[in-house]
């Protein structure tokens, strides 16, 4: 009886070391949006930096290489918002598989890099070049769920019914670069996607507006994953998956999305957006709703792709 409660309690305490944790989601942020990541500009040796420490975990969660150089998948980005002597800089998808065998694959998004130093457009602080952009909210703390969500689902013990593609996107800021290129030259099939679930913005909660799911109208089926669904944190539905993040990418592919966020704040896009303003109590709530959703979705048939009218 001692060795059954003794082998019940280490299943129990493994099992809860995979399900998010606000601490982990702390390191990462503190880690990617430190002063010395130089804002994780694309082209910048710190963003290249973020791209493998997101590898890196990739290969701790045993996810099988899916770029077309092991976990990356290289492109060339464009600057084209502003005139810069650079304007082509190279920049890389980083891309992990979880097998489980299945016939389809849900794919889980967020994109890695942010505005560097300020030269490479975008900006709303009134002057900021040579000031570092962090990128806190936008989007360290959708990298951090993303390596959490992967860390859940490759170490739960559980062989969902379906694969999971997990994808930190390269060139977003520069108008969804990553996520086209790979929809453009997918290393896995589309047919073979179910959905897409995107996490951008996902670490400033405000519990008076709560976290929004848009993307519920992708698909006449969503409802029926949300129903009975309930959470510590306030949350909203909105229909349309066409704008926001790189979801829009998967959207204009026909491909159902959702698309998580906690909405704009004062240091958007700004060098204030530090990483000493993120919730990350709030941001692991956030990632365990996404699990129930996920959970959800996975007991039902491939989704059926809706537009949103």
């Amino acid at each position: 009886m001692i060795r059954f409660i003794f082998l019940s309690l280490l299943l129990t305490n493994y099992l809860f070391g995979q399900t998010p944790s606000a601490g982990r989601v702390k390191r990462h942020i503190e880690k990617l949006a430190s002063d010395k990541m130089n804002g994780r500009g694309t082209g910048s040796p710190e963003n290249a930096k973020a791209a493998s420490y997101i590898a890196r975990y990739f290969k701790k969660y045993g996810l099988a290489p899916l770029g077309t150089d092991g976990y990356n998948q290289p492109f060339t980005a464009k600057i084209s918002r502003v005139v810069v002597p650079d304007s082509l800089r190279q920049a890389t998808n980083v891309i992990g598989f979880l097998d489980n065998g299945a016939p389809y694959t849900i794919v889980i998004g967020a994109h890695y890099d942010h505005l560097g130093i300020g030269r490479q457009g975008s900006s709303l602080e009134t002057q900021p070049a040579g000031k570092i952009h962090n990128g806190a909210d936008d989007n360290a703390s959708g990298v951090a769920g993303l390596l959490e969500l992967a860390q859940y689902f490759s170490k739960n013990g559980v062989k969902e019914p379906y694969n999971f593609l997990f994808m930190a996107f390269g060139a977003e800021e520069l108008g969804l670069q990553g996520s086209r290129y790979f929809l453009n030259n997918p290393t896995l099939p589309l047919e073979k996607m179910n959905f897409m679930v995107c996490m951008d913005m996902i670490g400033r909660y405000n519990p008076e507006r709560g976290v929004g799911i848009g993307g519920y109208g992708t698909s006449d089926a969503w409802p029926t994953m949300f129903k009975g669904v309930d959470s510590t944190i306030k949350f909203f539905t909105d229909r349309p998956g066409n704008g926001g993040s790189d979801n829009a990418s998967f959207y204009a592919k026909q491909i159902p999305v959702l698309f998580f966020h906690t909405g704009g704040h004062p240091d958007y896009h700004k060098p204030s957006d530090d990483p000493d303003k993120i919730d990350a109590k709030a941001e692991e709530a956030i990632l365990k709703l996404e699990i129930r959703i996920l959970e959800n979705a996975m007991q039902q048939p491939k989704l059926s792709f809706t537009a949103v009218k």
